[in-house]
């Protein structure tokens, strides 16, 4: 039974030990953290990286009471092992933060304490400002003229329009976008706001802006597919949910058209709204909230951007600049 579940887990190199706690971490994670399961697995993958990698560099399957005994040594070797496979240092923190997850795990349910992990520094990040566009630009977005030379049918051009207006428009992350329910988006006139999940299954509330309620309900109006209450509000070209790789191709046309840079993303209309709001005196908390982020820290870094944009004019216009 051991065994089926290690391979079911693909942790041939684990104790049956190390894999019961696995498997209840997993779950854990999953229900009383309230992680997505696409968190779940990434943790779950560096974790079994980390365990492969003991298994050969202590010789032989790795027990409870191995991890325990782990030295600040062993995990440097990981560390070191992972660098040489040319995994940055973004990478390297996202698999720490994984491994110590499980240690804590481990810790809880009395299972023993692997000191090891939290003896070692995470890896320095180069701290890197959100790249925001400009109001226009994002505006323009939502022109379908800029599309006009490619061939395709005429409600794509106006799902595209849609999906890109109500990042900008909303602050959305695109997954938040399309995870959207037919029955979720008001039409004109009859709502101004949406309920969203974002990430760690939290919902929120977000206005939605009268015209990108006009450009939905335009997409919805050519839409060759019948959009039931409880489907999918964006569709593909089959029919089936909209998959975010064609929003991120759209974006790229559209980069070219109005020869934006290549950090003109989808996930850069985000940073655009905010941005935005705080350079017209939006308060940071509640475009905290509207951004569904868990701590003001991680909102606080627009705070950068908008002081980066004003010391680029000051430079730019100042006489003795």
């Amino acid at each position: 039974m051991a065994e089926s579940a290690a391979e079911a887990l693909n942790l041939p190199f684990a104790a049956s030990d190390v894999v019961a706690e696995v498997i209840r971490w997993r779950a854990y994670l999953a229900g009383e953290k309230r992680m997505s399961p696409k968190t779940v697995e990434a943790y779950a993958r560096d974790a079994s990286q980390f365990l492969a990698f003991l298994a050969e560099h202590l010789g032989g399957k790795v027990t409870l009471a191995r991890l325990v005994k782990l030295t600040p040594a062993d995990v440097r070797a990981f560390m070191a092992s992972r660098r040489a496979d040319g995994i940055g240092s973004r990478s390297l923190m996202r698999a720490l933060a994984g491994m110590r997850s499980f240690a804590r795990y481990l810790e809880r349910e009395g299972k023993g304490r692997v000191s090891a992990l939290s003896a070692i520094r995470a890896p320095k990040i180069a701290k890197t400002l959100p790249k925001p566009i400009s109001v226009s630009a994002a505006k323009e977005l939502a022109d379908v003229d800029l599309r006009a030379g490619e061939e395709r049918e005429p409600w794509i051009f106006a799902r595209d329009a849609a999906v890109l207006a109500l990042l900008y428009g909303s602050g959305l992350r695109i997954s938040e976008a399309l995870g959207l329910k037919r029955k979720e988006v008001p039409a004109p006139g009859r709502g101004d706001a949406v309920t969203v999940t974002g990430k760690g299954n939290k919902q929120r509330m977000v206005p939605v802006l009268v015209q990108v309620l006009g450009l939905i309900a335009e997409y919805v109006k050519l839409c060759p597919y019948d959009l039931p209450p409880d489907g999918p509000l964006f569709v593909g070209a089959r029919g089936g949910p909209l998959s975010p790789r064609i929003v991120q191709l759209a974006m790229a046309r559209l980069r070219g058209a109005l020869g934006l840079p290549e950090t003109a993303t989808p996930h850069a209309l985000r940073h655009s709204f905010a941005t935005h709001l705080l350079a017209r005196g939006g308060d940071l908390r509640a475009i905290q909230e509207l951004l569904g982020h868990a701590s003001l820290s991680t909102t606080q870094i627009y705070t950068a951007v908008d002081a980066e944009r004003l010391m680029d004019v000051y430079r730019s216009a100042h006489p003795r600049a």
